[in-house]
């Protein structure tokens, strides 16, 4: 595996693992008072394009973080559209 691949999935991991206590907590909690909209819709937007990139050039690191990021935040825009 070559070096840069390597700082590709460190650098997925830690972007992606960032958004887990969040998801956590919302569901923990079920509320999703303080997560603004408006970043959620950008933030998951953003993640789509970079996963669509990450297709379009065939990266491994970028796909697969990605999805698991993208999973997260629409768990997240669920959450906060629901819980009131």
């Amino acid at each position: 595996m070559a070096f840069a691949q390597v700082i590709g999935l460190v650098a997925a991991f830690l972007t992606t693992i960032a958004v887990v206590p969040q998801a956590i907590k919302t569901f923990k909690t079920r509320s999703a008072k303080d997560l603004s909209l408006k970043m959620l819709l950008a933030v998951t937007a953003g993640v789509f394009c970079w996963l669509i990139y990450g297709l379009m050039i065939n990266d491994f690191p970028l796909i697969a973080a990605n999805i698991v990021t993208f999973c997260l935040y629409l768990a997240l825009l669920y959450f906060r559209l629901t819980y009131k």
